[in-house]
């Protein structure tokens, strides 16, 4: 079995990128690893956690942060400060909360609404529905061509190139019987989440999408908020962004990275 593991850079600050939903880590965040590498010389893990990617390890979301607290003690690089978009975020959020000891800073990339646990079992219910009716082929057909059609859109509308619009296709070419099994536990998690459980002082940065006005947008502007009072930082929020935010914004993301790797430095 294979976690497919890749570490960038020979010596500096860890970096551990999480990526959303089910995905691989490999190609999720095009350009990032050699960026942080060549600036400010960081060691970059790129890593399938179980269940997730190319990982070969059956594994789930509860035990999401338990495995990244043994995987950095396996290679020996910890605290280090974790990037995490969408779930990717949630699990930065859970590894932080449970492994205080582990994490030197956290980036978090539009997470999912952690401890909203409507919105938490609103979007479990979706996926799991959506699960459901791709049981037939044809309707499995169908989900993966609009998701693939409006990765296309949102490509040319934001005028994206190169492996930065590789990204989003291959993201949503997917079986959504496989997103609907990683976020399988979100609504447990979420019911046990708080905020206040996090640990304080620790440099971090919140980016959230510039989401609309509704369920999902409230509920994350509510969320990423609550995040932000209890870390001490802003939520920053780049105007016409949306959940994809480290792929149309990818030089400014990385910005927000270095600057945590900075105020990490300052905080040892």
């Amino acid at each position: 079995m294979s976690e497919h593991i890749e570490i960038h850079g020979s010596s500096g600050p860890p970096v551990l990128l999480l990526p959303g939903g089910h995905v691989s880590c490999h190609g999720f965040y095009p350009g990032y690893a050699e960026a942080l590498v060549a600036d400010p010389g960081a060691r970059v893990i790129v890593h399938d956690r179980p269940g997730t990617g190319r990982s070969t390890v059956p594994g789930s979301l509860a035990g999401a942060s338990g495995h990244l607290h043994a995987l950095v003690h396996r290679l020996g690089m910890g605290p280090v400060v974790v990037v995490g978009q969408s779930l990717g975020g949630d699990v930065a959020l859970l590894f932080a909360r449970d492994f205080p000891e582990d994490v030197a800073g956290l980036v978090l990339l539009d997470p999912v609404p952690c401890g909203d646990v409507g919105l938490a079992r609103l979007l479990e219910r979706r996926y799991a529905g959506l699960a459901r009716a791709a049981r037939v082929p044809p309707v499995r057909r169908l989900i993966r061509h609009v998701m693939r059609a409006t990765a296309e859109r949102e490509i040319a509308k934001r005028g994206l190139r190169g492996s930065v619009a590789d990204a989003p296709e291959w993201i949503t070419d997917i079986d959504v019987r496989e997103l609907a099994r990683a976020l399988e536990g979100l609504a447990a998690l979420a019911e046990g989440f708080r905020p206040a459980d996090l640990p304080r002082g620790v440099p971090a940065a919140i980016v959230s999408a510039d989401h609309q006005p509704g369920r999902i947008g409230d509920g994350a502007r509510a969320a990423h908020a609550r995040v932000a009072a209890v870390l001490g930082v802003p939520v920053t929020r780049w105007p016409g962004t949306s959940h994809s935010l480290h792929l149309e914004q990818p030089e400014r993301t990385i910005d927000v990275i270095r600057a945590v790797l900075r105020r990490t430095a300052n905080h040892a």
